[in-house]
């Protein structure tokens, strides 16, 4: 069955409303309901919220050493919230998983299968 990644991105100082506790109650409860729907339904693979981008370390190898510097890959504004792995039967099907995550999460979801070695 493929596999697809679902993945919520953010934009760094965007204009949103702080959220008060009961609202992030609620959408812990949406999420944890959503993640029980995609267990009992087999598509569960793999979630993860990560931290900002401002924790993440690059590695890179150049001349047989390593190099590692602080911060996101990219300088940008826009970086990877989360992510679902699912599976899924077809395309349709995990768009039919983003547009309940989407929902869930209240923001965009990005979709992409992986590539299957199978396909050539």
């Amino acid at each position: 069955m493929p596999h697809y990644l679902l993945s919520a991105h953010s934009v760094e100082g965007e204009a949103r409303q702080p959220m008060t506790d009961e609202e992030m109650k609620e959408i812990s409860m949406r999420v944890g309901a959503l993640e029980d729907e995609m267990k009992s339904a087999g598509a569960f693979v793999f979630g993860g919220r990560l931290h900002q981008p401002d924790a993440a370390t690059v590695v890179r190898v150049s001349d047989g050493q390593v190099l590692t510097t602080d911060g996101p890959f990219a300088e940008t504004k826009e970086h990877l919230g989360g992510f679902y792995i699912i599976e899924a039967d077809d395309f349709d099907a995990a768009l039919s998983w983003a547009s309940k995550t989407a929902d869930c999460v209240h923001t965009a979801i990005e979709v992409r299968a992986f590539w299957d070695q199978r396909e050539g």
